[in-house]
């Protein structure tokens, strides 16, 4: 005779086990995804919220551009939207005390190791800020990776709270109104340099500032 047929016990505890096993290879699963999130997610979701600006690194050529436009100048140096510190780095070898905000925790955490790793972790400083509650007002050079939707509002901002001896650089995307002193690069690359100076802003502050002479 053949075994007899596997009783409803038998039916039961098979079932069980798969559900088990299931249950456990959907834990796992969703534990990596969960994980994954964790670790992707900040790398690649806007930085700045009142805009859509997701982290997209410098390229080298970026980054040349950046460190001629800063040729002659001196001072201290602060990266809007600093991402994985490049600038802050490239800056801090070239002498400046750079400081990058970011919004993005995991990126700023990652730049303190790279300037920590290229040993010029005493000459930078990474915060961890939305840049609309930050005030840059005693900046001189100003670094910018931003998308044309923030530059108005950026450009109004930085006019407010500059001093007249400040230079911005603007990457990918120049401000609305300023008229760059200074432009290098192409595509991309490009970098446009303005000084607060030559602002109708300054011109402005300056004219406000003129004792009136009597005739």
């Amino acid at each position: 005779q053949h075994g007899a047929a596997p009783g409803p016990q038998e039916d039961c505890e098979g079932s069980s086990s798969r559900s088990g096993w299931g249950l456990l290879v959907t834990a796992a699963v969703g534990g990596t995804l969960v994980a994954l999130y964790a670790v992707v997610t900040p790398f690649v979701t806007p930085a700045l919220r009142k805009v859509c600006l997701p982290f997209v690194p410098a390229t080298s050529t970026q980054i040349w551009n950046v460190l001629k436009m800063l040729e002659n100048r001196s001072g201290s140096l602060v990266d809007i939207g600093s991402g994985d510190g490049r600038i802050v780095i490239a800056a801090a070898k070239r002498g400046f005390k750079a400081v990058g905000y970011e919004l993005n925790p995991w990126l700023v955490w990652y730049s303190r190791y790279r300037a920590w790793r290229d040993g010029v972790h005493k000459n930078t400083r990474f915060y961890i800020s939305d840049l609309w509650k930050v005030s840059f007002s005693h900046y001189t050079n100003v670094v910018v990776f931003g998308v044309p939707q923030m530059m108005p509002q950026l450009e109004k901002k930085l006019e407010e709270e500059l001093e007249c001896n400040a230079r911005i650089i603007a990457c990918r995307f120049p401000f609305p109104c300023w008229i760059p002193d200074c432009t290098v690069g192409e595509g991309i690359d490009t970098v446009w340099a303005y000084d607060l100076k030559h602002s109708r802003g300054c011109e402005t502050k300056s004219l406000e500032i003129t004792p009136k002479t009597e005739s």
